[in-house]
Order: C-alpha cells, then sequence, then structure tokens
C-alpha cells in the first residue's frame, strides 16, 4: 500500500531535471520519501542531489530502503550498483558543498542484502566488496580537502577486506590529515589476507564497536594467530565470530604442557567468554576431537548460532553439545560431516529434543544418513515445531525414504524450506558413495524431476505447498565469493606456486 505523499513523490522524481530544480521548496521530512522513489525509479542522478543536499542529521540507508507506513516495498535487497555509487557520491558533494554548516551527522550505509538475482531495472549489484573500496577510495580522496571546522560525517559500514582492496582500505581507515568521512566499521569479512594484514586492519577497523567478525577461506591462521587475535585486538561488543578452516590447529613449534593440556586452546577459550555479547560461532572445518566442553563450556552467554561442520567430533563433544545450556537457546546448527546415526543416534536424539523450542535451521549434510536411518531422523525431528529450514545434502537416500521422511515434515508447520539430496535411485547401480563434484552431477535428470514432483505432491496433499524443496548441488549461492572469485583464483594460484617451491627447495637439500 502507498501513501498518496509516496505516489506524489514517485511522480514528481520520475522527471528528474523537474526535481531538482523545485528541491529549495521541498520540506525537508519529504526527503526521505523522494529518496526512496528514486532508488525505486534508478534516479541515480537525483539520488546524488538529494544526498549532496541532505537536511536532516541521520541518513540510515536501511531505513529508508525497508517497508514504512508510507510505502510497503522493502527495497533492501536491491544493492543497485547506479543507486549505490550515487550515495557515496552525494556524500563526497555533501562535505565539500559550500555555504553554512551541514547538519548530516551519520550516515549508515549497512542492511542491505546481497541476492542472486538484482530487481532493480539495470540489474547490476555494487557488492560488499565493491561498496568497501567504493567508500575507502571516496574517503581518501576527501582527506584534508574539507574545511576543518566542519565536523567529520560517521560512516557506518560493512567492510570486507582482501589483499586486492587492502591499502585503500587501511589508508581510509587512518587518514594523514583531516576526514570529512569517518568510517565506522560494524561488520567485517576477511578473506585472502596474511595474518599481519588481519590484525593491522583490525586494529584500524575500531574493534570496539565490531559486531560482526568473518575471517573465511584463504586466511591461513593456526590456534597460535586466533589466540593473538583474540588477546591482543580485543572485541567486547562481538556478537558473532566466523573462523577460517583449521585455525585451532597448533601452530608449526606448538607444545602441550606436561599434563596433555592445550594452552592455546584454554587461552581462546578463556578469551571468548570475555565477549559477553556473542551468540553466533562458527568454527566449521577445524579439527576439534573432544575440544568442545573446553571451548564452549566457558562462554558466559548461551550461543544461538553454531556451526561445527566437519570438526570430527566425538562422543565426549557430542554428549556435552546435548547436555550444556547452549542447546535450550540454540536456533542455527550445522553438524555436516559427521556419522550422527551411526555414531551418536540417541545423544543427538536428545540434542534436537532439547534445542527443539528454539531451533529455526538445520543443517546435516553429508551425515552419513541412509534409509535404515529415516525412522530415528523422524523421530529426532518430530518435537521442532520451530524448524524453518532443513538442509540435508549429500546423504545416500532412495526416492521411497524421502517419501516417508517428506510425509512426516508435513507435520512440521513452520517449516519453510528443504534441500534434499539427490536420491540413489537416480544414480549408476553401483555408484561409489561420497562422490566427487564430477560424479555428483551425474544423474538420471529425468527420474530425478520424477521423484522431485512426487515429493512436492506429497507437500501439496499435506496442504503444505509453503514449503520450497530444492537440491542445490554446487552450494546455495553466496555473493561474496561471486564477486571475488578472481581475485581469490589468482591467490590460490600463488599459494599452489608457493608450495611448489618450497617442496623443491626440501628436495635440494635432501639431495
Amino acid at each position: 500500500m502507498r501513501s498518496l505523499r509516496f505516489i506524489s513523490a514517485k511522480a514528481l522524481v520520475s522527471h528528474p531535471q523537474v526535481a531538482q530544480q523545485s528541491l529549495d521548496g521541498v520540506a525537508h521530512n519529504l526527503y526521505p520519501l523522494l529518496f526512496k522513489a528514486s532508488y525505486l525509479l534508478e534516479q541515480a542522478a537525483l539520488i546524488r542531489v538529494l544526498l549532496e543536499r541532505w537536511p536532516l542529521e541521520e541518513f540510515r540507508l536501511s531505513a529508508l530502503l525497508g517497508p514504512g507506513s508510507e510505502a510497503a516495498e522493502d527495497l533492501r535487497d536491491r544493492t543497485c550498483r547506479a543507486c549505490l555509487e550515487a550515495c557515496v557520491q552525494g556524500l563526497a558533494d555533501h562535505v565539500l558543498r559550500a555555504g553554512g554548516p551541514r547538519r548530516l551527522r551519520v550516515a549508515d550505509l549497512t542492511g542491505v542484502r546481497d541476492v542472486q538475482v538484482q530487481r532493480c531495472p539495470c540489474g547490476r549489484a555494487l557488492g560488499r566488496w565493491g561498496r568497501t573500496e567504493l567508500l575507502a577510495r571516496t574517503c581518501c580522496q576527501l582527506q584534508g580537502e574539507a574545511p576543518a571546522a566542519q565536523r567529520p560525517i560517521q560512516v557506518v559500514a560493512d567492510l570486507f577486506v582482501t589483499d586486492g582492496n587492502f591499502e585503500v582500505v587501511v589508508q581510509a581507515l587512518r587518514p594523514a590529515g583531516s576526514a570529512p568521512l569517518r568510517v565506522h566499521c560494524v561488520s567485517f569479512r576477511a578473506d585472502s589476507l596474511g595474518p599481519s594484514q588481519l590484525l593491522q586492519v583490525l586494529r584500524l577497523a575500531g574493534p570496539g564497536e565490531l559486531h560482526r567478525l568473518e575471517v573465511v577461506h584463504n586466511v591461513r591462521l593456526h590456534a597460535g594467530h586466533v589466540q593473538e587475535l583474540l588477546a591482543e585486538v580485543r572485541f567486547p561488543q562481538l556478537a558473532s565470530l566466523t573462523l577460517p578452516a583449521r585455525a585451532f590447529d597448533a601452530p608449526p613449534a606448538g607444545t602441550r604442557s606436561p599434563h596433555g593440556e592445550d594452552p592455546l586452546l584454554s587461552s581462546i577459550a578463556w578469551e571468548l567468554s570475555q565477549m559477553s555479547q556473542l551468540m553466533e560461532l562458527s568454527v566449521a572445518f577445524s579439527t576439534l576431537t573432544g575440544k568442545i566442553p573446553k571451548l564452549l563450556g566457558p562462554l558466559r552467554t548461551p550461543l544461538r548460532t553454531l556451526d561445527l561442520a566437519n570438526c570430527s567430533l566425538n562422543h565426549t563433544d557430542m554428549a556435552f553439545l546435548a547436555d550444556c545450556a547452549h542447546a535450550t537457546c540454540l536456533e542455527v546448527l550445522d553438524l555436516s560431516g559427521h556419522n550422527l546415526f551411526s555414531l551418536f543416534p540417541s545423544t543427538f536424539s536428545r540434542l534436537l529434543s532439547r534445542a527443539a523450542r528454539t531451533l529455526r535451521v538445520l543443517t546435516v549434510e553429508e551425515c552419513g544418513i541412509e534409509d535404515r536411518h529415516v525412522g530415528m531422523l523422524i523421530l529426532a525431528l518430530s518435537p521442532c515445531h520451530e524448524l524453518r529450514e532443513l538442509r540435508f545434502l549429500g546423504n545416500l537416500l532412495s526416492a521411497r525414504a524421502l517419501r516417508r521422511l517428506f510425509v512426516a515434515l508435513c507435520e512440521l508447520g513452520r517449516l519453510r524450506t528443504v534441500e534434499f539430496p539427490v536420491p540413489k535411485d537416480c544414480y549408476p547401480e553401483g555408484t561409489a558413495y561420497p562422490q566427487d563434484e564430477l560424479a555428483m552431477s551425474k544423474f538420471d535428470q529425468q527420474k530425478y524431476d520424477a521423484i522431485a514432483e512426487d515429493l512436492r505432491a506429497v507437500l501439496l496433499r499435506a496442504g503444505r505447498g509453503d514449503v520450497q524443496v530444492c537440491t542445490p548441488l554446487f552450494g546455495s549461492f553466496d555473493p561474496d565469493i561471486q564477486e571475488t572469485s578472481n581475485e581469490l583464483g589468482a591467490f590460490l594460484l600463488r599459494a599452489f606456486k608457493a608450495a611448489l617451491e618450497n617442496f623443491s627447495r626440501a628436495l635440494e637439500q635432501m639431495q
């Protein structure tokens, strides 16, 4: 539903030259409506002028683009390149504009969502990495240019830093002179950086204000680096922490205490316990066999999101998870890569039973679930009436077993998304498991389509047409990987070349 005021704003911005000429006579409280209408119609030139003349103390992108009483459209998933570039250019024009003091104090550019398909007219997105580089370059260009008497504008941003934009981000965060735009980082993602680069940029990014930290993929950390990061930088407001694969591996020269204790793990656990806001922890692809009680036990607040995929958990770890305080608060849980029903059938069921009142998202991919386990899986899921998303790709299940499972899933009233594996009926007889990506893609598409249609029919007959089902063979869309794939590919090639050179030197020394 749109108000008459928004309809009028949309009509005005559809004639951008007239709108620009009329701005002097527009009431200040109409600027937000004009901005949203301009964003909707992709009037980039007008957006830039609106930001240049912004008459209010705050500009908060998420609030302006979100649904409101004047216009119900939610535009936060439009990371339109033209519009977002115009926003940053308009901020630059704003601080350079002559004539009187500025009212704008805070420009919050967070809250937009990166999606696979853009709904804006141009269809071109500006992802998180691109937004970071654009803002950083703009800040650098403005350093020393604005009048010193003016108070700097605080620009709240989500930063995505890689080796490709590291230098310009560091320059933006550490201005040599006056800086009319001061970046305040609330969410930080790092990829393809060295440990020293990561420490340097995080110290500059204002870790005291950071709420979310993602260190992923090609940042090669070991437990010594993690301990140094947490102990030296400090993150008092951190609510979400993601660490890369093998982040808990011992340093090359690491030693244990005489009693077999791991002093680095103890120190990391203590540092995590000092984060009173921590609610989300992702440590996937780290070997944590027998370490979960030591790592999670000291935490002061219960976790809501926990990703332990491919962490080689044992009975001690699973028993702790099932009985700890975190279990009753978990909303998102990933235990992929563990043979749950072969190794921990009763413990896993107890964990889901305790998490049932809060659990919304469950991922159990490549968990060795076979037809003989479906009854146990149904029993374990039966109390999870808050569950909204279930992902169990990579498990060896027949069409018959899937059908039985889908009948049971119809009873979970809040369920909206199911990601299920290609049934084993669709592969040639005798196919080996687990499969590589090439083998995984070689299945009978017609058989799959027929089985998938039958599973959807099961849902429809139960009145559950609201449940979306799919089989994303190669994972869900990741906008950050999509945006930086070329750089990350080059980084991997350099790493491979360095490994070959090290191997060659080692062979020469042996000879």
